[in-house]
């Protein structure tokens, strides 16, 4: 029996893991709340695809291999298969995308929710695993089953609560205590996963084909580096309400049109508002108006003569 050690390096791996996925979860949040404001099929597959990069690229897949620098085993070199662990990526990925890809079309459910979270879930569990197959030793592995169960049904509560977070979170506090949680969701599924791991060393040693992990090192930061980069870029280059509206209001003034914020009041085509306007004169009780208009200059006062009745 292999000794096992999960922390090799001491508390610099978790942590660099756990901050990959809470960046990875604050990025695919902002992107995946832009799916259901797209004005378009076009944008909706383009920000699900941002997302699902970031949730399963960022968030999962390279936690999971930062967290594995620390991984260890006494008497045997750790070596990894490569198109292996590319398929691992392939299917945290994906697994993300159709879960977006459920629960952001049509209006959002109980059943929607679940099952993009089981897909999503499963995905997370299977690429877990296909990482961990990946590995080439001096040994045999093994798995506890009730622990592997345990980090499977984590991985499926947590991929939900994540994909109803995706479509409701909307607010800056709100994605980063929300990315807080899905940290350490899936640092909770990766190293209980990983509690379930067992090895049997080989009794004649033999050599082991694949790659290094510190061969697998520059690739993988590199990839995150440069996706990181691009999300933010996306995020940064995309148009916001403000531009919007200032692209329309610059629209209308080229057609010629008044914008929306300048238009005066209601327009009155048939003078219904000079014809009321009289209509609607104050009363006159004691006969102001009457006395105002014989004190204007010019105005004649009647004869005295001319009114009275005994004359």
């Amino acid at each position: 029996m292999g000794e096992i050690n999960h922390f090799e390096y001491g508390w610099i791996t978790p942590a660099l893991s756990y901050a990959l996925s809470v960046l990875g979860s604050a990025l695919g949040l902002v992107c995946a709340g832009r799916i259901r404001t797209a004005t378009g099929a076009g944008q909706r597959a383009w920000w699900g695809l941002l997302a699902a990069w970031a949730l399963g690229g960022t968030a999962i897949w390279a936690m999971h291999f930062m967290a594995m620098l620390g991984f260890a085993v006494s008497g045997t070199r750790i070596r990894y298969d490569v198109p292996l662990t590319a398929a691992s990526t392939a299917i945290a990925v994906g697994a993300v995308g159709i879960g977006l890809a459920i629960v952001g079309t049509g209006r959002l459910g109980a059943t929607r929710l679940l099952a993009g979270g089981f897909f999503t879930g499963a995905g997370v569990a299977a690429m877990h695993y296909t990482g961990m197959a990946a590995m080439r030793l001096d040994g045999s592995l093994g798995y506890d089953p009730l622990r592997v169960a345990l980090s499977v049904v984590i991985a499926l509560v947590a991929a939900t609560v994540a994909l109803w977070l995706a479509m409701t979170v909307r607010r800056g506090l709100a994605i980063i205590a929300s990315a807080l949680v899905m940290g350490v969701a899936v640092n909770g599924m990766h190293f209980t996963g990983m509690s379930a791991l067992s090895v049997h060393l080989h009794e004649t040693r033999g050599g082991t084909s694949g790659t290094e992990v510190s061969g697998l090192l520059v690739p993988i930061v590199l990839a995150v580096v440069f996706g990181v980069v691009g999300l933010v870029y996306a995020l940064l280059a995309a148009p916001s309400d403000d531009d919007r509206a200032g692209a329309a209001y610059v629209s209308a003034r080229l057609d010629g049109a008044t914008p929306p914020a300048e238009a005066g009041p209601a327009p009155d085509p048939v003078g219904l508002r000079a014809r009321s306007a009289p209509e609607q004169s104050a009363p006159d009780p004691v006969g102001l108006r009457a006395r105002s208009t014989l004190a204007q200059p010019g105005a004649q006062f009647p004869s005295r003569r001319s009114t009275d009745p005994r004359r």
